[in-house]
């Protein structure tokens, strides 16, 4: 099986190491001037290919990477970022292990915090670990085709490979938790069985308590921790390094439960509804999906659980505009992720245009990412 990874050249990494230094110590002016470190980086570079971050660096750099995230609207709090230095760790058990606690301190009770949790960086005589799973939590998919899918069908390819590997399967539920794969240092990808108590999940019920919405069975998992992107920070690749935030409402109502080739709820709520599904000029797909996501909100209120509504967060985007820009930094973005997926138009990041600016500092998918995060190859 081979992985694909992504190489620099040295010249590369000490140009991307020289720029990040002294960006970091330009914003830590406590940090003194950055010619001793860039001294004693170029000479480590030197001597191995490579070079380690202070953890005062990685702090940053991982902050900064969430900073230059263009398709993140929720980066007003890019600062508040918790960083877990795990960086000594590369065998697959205690790579899971920590994930699995990640997600519990990061769930804090349902007031969700930004965490990441950053593992052994590539070496130039050996990749670093990776955690094959899109995310840290998901949900299996039973099935081959959308329309008799049980579950998530996005996921559906990972449960079959999962099921060939020797995982028994859940209760076939809709919302069965995958088991965690991750590849260790030197070692094959192995998968890890989800531990209950690490995942918050909240019941989803319409804030009407109507008695035809009791009995779906409806739920989410309060964290979206993404796990299959590469932390670059100054030319270092850390292949693992799960993070999250938390939730914007319309990630789970009007994508994850809606999109046809994921739960596709919209048909069934429509139903529920009583609405005229006969013509999609009677807009019953867009009342629809008004409902479900008011009943996602107002589920995860009712649980204690941290979310934001694109409303609020589309205003605090522009906060974070209006911040950096009185920084003097740049910010990118990509517009077709910032605006929301729902009432767009409504929202005060529609009607701007945004410069999609790459950094050198950032969170990227690197070949294979999503072929691996669909099993491929894993049997």
């Amino acid at each position: 099986m081979e992985i694909l990874q992504k190489h620099s050249s040295a010249a590369q990494v000490w140009e991307e190491a020289e720029e990040f230094i002294r960006l970091f110590h330009r914003e830590n002016p406590q940090a003194g001037d950055p010619r001793a470190r860039l001294a004693a980086v170029r000479a480590e570079l030197a001597e191995t290919g490579t070079y380690r971050h202070t953890p005062e660096e990685l702090v940053h750099g991982a902050r900064v990477a969430w900073r230059n995230s263009n398709r993140c609207i929720g980066r007003l709090y890019w600062n508040s970022l918790r960083v877990r230095d795990r960086r000594g760790l590369t065998e697959a058990e205690d790579i899971a292990a920590e994930c699995f606690e990640h997600l519990r301190e990061a769930t804090n009770g349902g007031r969700v915090r930004p965490t990441i949790t950053v593992f052994a960086p590539d070496a130039p005589d050996r990749p670093g670990p990776l955690i094959w799973s899109e995310q840290l939590v998901r949900y299996a998919g039973y099935g081959d085709h959308h329309s008799i899918t049980v579950g998530d069908a996005r996921n559906a390819p990972l449960t079959e490979a999962l099921l060939g590997l020797g995982w028994s399967g859940g209760a076939g539920t809709p919302f069965d938790l995958l088991p965690l794969v991750v590849q260790g240092v030197d070692d094959k990808p192995r998968w890890f069985d989800t531990p209950a108590d690490a995942v918050l999940e909240v019941p989803i019920r319409h804030p009407d308590e109507r008695d035809d919405w009791s009995d779906w069975g409806l739920r989410w998992h309060a964290v979206p921790a993404i796990s299959n992107m590469c932390l670059e920070i100054g030319g270092i690749h850390y292949p693992a390094a799960p993070f999250n935030g938390w939730y914007m409402g319309t990630e789970i109502g009007a994508r994850n439960l809606a999109d046809t080739d994921r739960y596709n709820l919209l048909p069934a709520v429509a139903r529920r509804l009583g609405l005229d599904t006969s013509s999609e000029r009677s807009l019953w797909k867009d009342r629809a999906l008004v409902e479900l996501n008011r009943a996602v909100l107002d589920s995860f209120d009712r649980a204690g659980v941290t979310i934001a509504d694109h409303h609020t967060e589309s205003r605090r985007f522009l906060s974070h505009l209006e911040r950096e820009e009185r920084k003097g930094r740049e910010v990118g973005a990509d517009w077709s992720w910032i605006v929301p997926p729902i009432s767009g138009a409504a929202t005060p990041v529609f009607h701007r245009t945004y410069e999609d600016r790459p950094s050198s500092t950032a969170y990227v998918h690197h070949p294979g990412a999503q072929e691996r995060a669909r099993g491929r190859d894993l049997v």
